[in-house]
């Protein structure tokens, strides 16, 4: 039996039927799941990278023979181990095999047990390359995750650390915040952070569709005098199948519509035909309004807000972390720049202003929008061509380090000053200074 829990699986391909049925009999007494193939077309056939178990090939067989079905194997995943059984006269070419990445080689004849041993010891390797394959993909996907909500304010950080706590629970989660603070950001973010990262992601404007709509829209259906009517479209909640439904201002979702949702969470299912059908969905809802006070004021379901209450987050305001102003002004600047082949280094003391002194009732949608005009409309933002190809956070740097040079310049060195023209708390400039190896010494 294998170290690991998952109980080995075998493909096992070998043209002799006799040898073929046989080897099946004694792993079957293993309990060891075999599928057994006559030839190595039919192998490749049926193996993808998703495949879990241990290839077991003959190397003489018609066709293509065992060689190159291991060559196409490890051509597709190079950590699907395979077990190569020769002939004496075969050795020599299966020490190459084994020396090319083959997991191990039996010669005929050979003990039963010796290829049992083989084949748990493949699977334990095979287990154990798929966790790491996983864990890498986590951590890859939470790092790209992560780059989508910027800001290095207490609140932002608090924030991500919360996303990243959520997304492994699979439990639904209601994302409050005003308009423009990146709702759908952080419902996706969850999304990509979560076990159903490589699912559908299905998002849903629920303030954008009339209610005449919405039956089709979300469920698929439309209400005759009979009950529940299957469409040819496919509503956005089986879209979402397996995946992430995110339902962006659910507050403004019609009373009648509230209804049905809050069976369909209640149940995860829908109705054919008259008969109910399972949906795995995980449920992200965003509201611009405190769901729990319109719930108490009769102006959204009591019963669907506490069904959607079951994780709460909170969206923080612009205003609420200035401090994050320049990064994100810097950063949608870089954005649009990098596709323009241009880098874009300084700004006005106008524009300076306005970014530290406005209230920013839009939140970040509308400084996105405020730093996309500055490109068109001012002048005063500095262009030069890009000598060399550089990265989206090479280009936020630059541009940070030059507001805080220009800061520095302005103020003659002076640290006090730079954090009132900046208004970034004095332990995050420090940051950064060292971080953009910056000397304020050096402007005084």
């Amino acid at each position: 039996m294998t170290t690991s829990e998952t109980p080995p699986s075998v493909l096992f391909i070998e043209d002799d039927a006799e040898l073929r049925r046989a080897i099946v009999d004694a792993l079957d007494l293993e309990s060891i799941t075999v599928q057994a193939l006559p030839d190595a077309v039919q192998a490749l056939a049926a193996l993808t990278p998703q495949f879990r178990g241990v290839v077991v090939s003959d190397i003489r067989m018609p066709g293509m023979d065992g060689l190159e079905l291991f060559s196409r194997i490890r051509a597709l995943d190079s950590q699907i181990p395979v077990i190569l059984i020769s002939g004496h006269a075969d050795v020599p070419m299966a020490v190459q095999a084994l020396q090319d990445g083959a997991f191990d080689f039996l010669t005929k004849p050979f003990a039963m047990e010796r290829l049992i041993t083989a084949v748990n010891q493949a699977q334990d390797y095979r287990t154990r390359a798929l966790a790491h394959r996983s864990l890498r993909a986590a951590t890859e996907a939470a790092a790209h995750a992560n780059t989508l909500l910027i800001g290095e304010s207490p609140a932002m950080v608090a924030l991500r650390e919360a996303i990243a706590r959520i997304a492994a629970s699979d439990l639904d989660v209601l994302v409050e915040g005003e308009t423009g603070t990146g709702k759908e950001l952080a419902a996706l973010t969850l999304h990509r952070l979560s076990k159903r990262r490589g699912k559908s992601f299905v998002p849903v404007n629920c303030g954008a569709i009339p209610d005449h709509f919405a039956e089709v829209e979300l469920f698929g259906q439309t209400l005759d005098g009979s009950g529940y009517r299957r469409t040819a479209q496919v509503g956005r909640i089986e879209a979402a199948d397996k995946g992430t439904l995110f339902l962006d201002e659910i507050d403004s979702m019609s009373p009648g519509v509230q209804v049905k949702l809050l069976r369909v969470l209640e149940e995860r299912t829908l109705m054919s035909g008259g008969e109910p059908y399972p949906v795995d969905i995980r449920v992200i809802a965003a509201s611009k309004r405190d769901l729990e006070s319109a719930a108490r004021d009769g102006a959204f379901r009591s019963d669907l807000f506490y069904r959607l209450n079951v994780v709460r987050l909170r969206m923080p305001p612009l205003r609420e972390r200035r401090e994050d102003i320049l990064p994100l002004f810097a950063h949608f600047l870089a954005d649009r720049k990098q596709a323009q082949e241009t880098d874009a280094y300084a700004i006005s003391d106008p524009i300076r202003q306005h970014l530290l002194e406005h209230s920013w009732p839009g939140n970040v949608r509308e400084l996105r929008n405020f730093a996309l005009s500055t490109l068109v409309n001012a002048p005063e933002i500095e262009t030069a061509a890009a000598s060399s190809p550089q990265s989206l956070t090479h280009r936020m740097d630059a541009f940070e380090a030059a507001l805080i040079r220009e800061a520095l310049q302005a103020a003659g060195g002076n640290v006090s000053e730079v954090i009132a023209r900046l208004g970034t708390p004095r332990k995050t400039l420090y940051g950064k200074f060292k971080r953009l190896n910056i000397d304020p010494a050096a402007y005084r």
